[in-house]
């Protein structure tokens, strides 16, 4: 069974930095597009960047140049550094792990909140 654990998020004051780690469990992340997402109260779930099998990295353009995904297939994780955050960032943040749409895995979400 894979499992999904987001980590990092928190409160953090605009222009600051978080870090958000995910861990996946019951299967190798290798073969699989990573991602992340976000929802802020009201919206819909939005992609904010992937990261291909051949780690092909794709951004939304509202986080282009703040965020940067990466992923470790040895260690089966895939992280986000979020830089300058901006209080338009706010939002819980989802790790999915994607190969079609039977093999399509969500974790339970980490909160980030940027205010000052």
């Amino acid at each position: 069974q894979v499992q999904l654990v987001e980590s990092g998020g928190g409160l953090v004051q605009p222009g600051g930095s978080l870090r958000l780690s995910c861990k996946a469990s019951g299967s190798s992340i290798s073969f699989y597009i990573m991602a992340w997402y976000r929802q802020a109260p009201g919206k819909q779930r939005e992609l904010v960047a992937h990261s291909s099998v051949g780690t092909i990295t794709k951004y939304a353009d509202s986080v282009k140049g703040r965020f940067t995904i990466s992923r470790d297939n040895a260690k089966n994780t895939v992280d986000l550094q979020m830089n300058n955050l901006k209080p338009e960032d706010t939002a819980v943040y989802y790790c999915n792990q994607w190969l079609d749409t039977a093999h399509n895995y969500w974790g339970q979400g980490t909160q980030v909140t940027v205010s000052s």
